[in-house]
């Protein structure tokens, strides 16, 4: 690869000749590892641990983070890094580029044998998400995208909904901020539980989903790869305020988001600004 990856031109050309395959199958080789401890239906074979504040982590997770971190850093040198289950190094932002991982998005399905978990990889350039990966082994479906490349999953095009409207449109998020709509008189059909967050946004950009939720605390490993899998789809990321996020900063936590297709931002940004009204109020 060109250590001197400039402007974004030469950004462009160094994911098409062949940055964008490798992210792709560090992805997909990450997840045949996350498969030999997975179980469907069944508690995985991996230890379990708790990180601190209680959230699980388990030794597949480690071992994906791992080989990603090998497989991804040696391919573009010159890119930081930020992981959910590495510890959070200042230097990457220095760096105009970084890879943004999660090893398994979406662990506690992982470990109770749901297929709906996810390994996924962004490269960001100087704050927004530039390529991105949602791989999900036990589905075998994998979403690509990359900055003017359109999206993908398993190589056929995919667009977000032309829905002209969010009403009697199907909807997933968080299970308070859907009982909100509904008792606000909002007229819309609920999707169940995603547990993946990067899915539930992947699902907008395919289509599938009119309009995807999350509430407080996404972190960029979270929707690093969905954001720009969004844009590339016709779709994208909104809080409250109409803004889309930044990545590679100090804090790496979101506020309310929002996923629709673009021409539905306007109505997924009141519904957040509401949900945000609730809660302040």
């Amino acid at each position: 690869m060109d250590d001197d990856v400039k402007g974004p031109d030469d950004l462009k050309a160094t994911l098409e000749d062949g940055l964008l395959e490798t992210m792709t199958q560090a992805a997909r080789r990450g997840g045949a590892i996350a498969l030999d401890y997975f179980r469907p239906g069944e508690r995985t074979s991996a230890r379990i641990d708790s990180k601190e504040g209680g959230s699980p982590v388990t030794e597949a997770d480690h071992a994906v983070d791992a080989f990603l971190t090998k497989e991804l850093r040696s391919a573009l040198p010159e890119a930081g890094w930020l992981s959910e289950e590495t510890i959070d190094d200042p230097e990457r932002l220095t760096r105009d580029l970084v890879f943004i991982v999660d090893p398994i998005d979406g662990t506690r399905a992982f470990m109770s044998g749901d297929a709906r978990w996810a390994v996924c990889v962004a490269l960001v350039a100087q704050g927004k998400p530039v390529a991105g990966i949602i791989h999900l082994p036990a589905l075998e479906q994998t979403f690509i995208a990359h900055l003017g490349g359109g999206a993908f999953l398993n190589d056929r095009p995919i667009a977000a909904s032309t829905r002209p409207s969010l009403s009697g449109g199907l909807i997933a998020g968080p299970a308070q901020m859907l009982r909100d709509l509904a008792g606000a008189g909002m007229d819309f059909r609920a999707e169940p539980r995603i547990p993946s967050l990067a899915l539930r946004f992947a699902r907008v950009a395919e289509g599938s989903l009119d309009a995807g939720m999350a509430s407080t605390n996404a972190c960029d490993w979270d929707i690093a790869a969905a954001d720009i899998i969004l844009q590339e789809a016709g779709g994208g990321l909104t809080d409250p305020h109409g803004a889309s996020p930044l990545y590679n900063r100090p804090a790496t936590r979101h506020g309310l988001l929002g996923a629709a297709p673009g021409h539905l931002k306007d109505e997924v940004t009141a519904i957040l600004r509401r949900s945000l009204g609730g809660k302040q109020g």
